[in-house]
């Protein structure tokens, strides 16, 4: 593979420009992008230029750039994602009509955990998730519960990389983290009181997939009380039992697989796959005409 500069292959450097764009910054400029990235100003001009062509960059109004709709062509074909969002769907949507807050499902990647699905009240406290945005595992119900049922080298990466506090309350020593992990793995549940935002309390449940292994969290943002809130962790266990048994009956296949899976008839699949033929075959047409 190509090597660019500092030794960086050429596609860890065209996702270094991608990864500028987050949340807070959904747009860019270039002089931003070669900010951020620490990139020559011909480098970063060069790469965003072939991911425009490409399509998974697109240009804004007054010279900015955003992420660009191929790439989430590519993150809604992600198998295991889209199986568990349509799998927790209905039940987030019970859940969040009995609660009226925030209720969310989170996976793990690397020492956060990435929100998938998420559905709000209008008059919901403070959340500091988004779908598609990331929190640290070790201050959020959701991440304390992925932690605790997840493997230990996961617990040693994230004592490793350092916690950040977010709040007086946010867990940021190893000893009050083993115990915290410990206790939700005796109870089922985690309950954070502020560790994000002082207003707010996270409350997290595991929800087991098809093979009997904790593959998400189901995680609701409430006011913060007192105590244990016994009523939302009924709330979030049935959603959770129940989106395990949707898991269950797809195999712990993703529903957007093999025709005549999940929530897509066999006769839809027949259409897809000639809609599917027809483009290939005019890609392909296109290929060999510009030989």
């Amino acid at each position: 593979m190509a090597r660019g500069s500092a030794g960086r292959s050429a596609l860890q450097q065209h996702l270094r420009v991608l990864d500028a764009f987050d949340a807070l910054n959904p747009t860019r400029t270039l002089t931003e992008i070669t900010r951020v990235t620490g990139m020559p100003h011909s480098t970063a001009h060069r790469i965003v230029g072939e991911l425009v062509r490409e399509r998974l960059l697109e240009r804004g109004p007054e010279r900015t750039y955003r992420l660009g709709l191929r790439l989430w062509e590519y993150g809604a074909r992600t198998p295991g994602v889209v199986g568990l969002r349509e799998a927790a769907q209905p039940w987030i949507a019970a859940a969040n009509s009995r609660l009226r807050q925030h209720v969310q499902l989170g996976v793990r990647v690397d020492t956060d955990v990435l929100f998938i699905e998420r559905m709000s009240a209008n008059d919901s406290v403070v959340n500091a998730s988004l779908v598609g945005g990331r929190v640290p595992l070790h201050a959020s119900s959701s991440g304390l519960v992925l932690l605790a049922f997840g493997h230990r080298s996961i617990v040693e990466d994230v004592i490793a990389t350092g916690m950040r506090r977010l709040t007086p309350h946010t867990i940021v020593e190893e000893g009050e983290l083993r115990r915290t992990l410990r206790r939700i793995r005796n109870d089922g549940f985690g309950v954070t009181h502020g560790h994000i935002h002082l207003e707010s309390m996270g409350v997290a449940v595991p929800v087991y997939g098809a093979d009997g292994v904790v593959s998400a969290s189901m995680g609701a943002v409430v006011k913060n009380t007192e105590g244990t809130p016994m009523a939302v962790i009924e709330i979030l266990n049935v959603a959770a039992a129940g989106m395990t048994r949707t898991l269950q009956q797809q195999g712990g296949q993703p529903s957007l697989g093999p025709p005549g899976s999940g929530n897509v008839s066999q006769r839809s699949w027949e259409v897809i796959e000639t809609v599917h033929r027809s483009r290939a075959d005019r890609a392909s047409r296109g290929t060999a005409g510009g030989r």
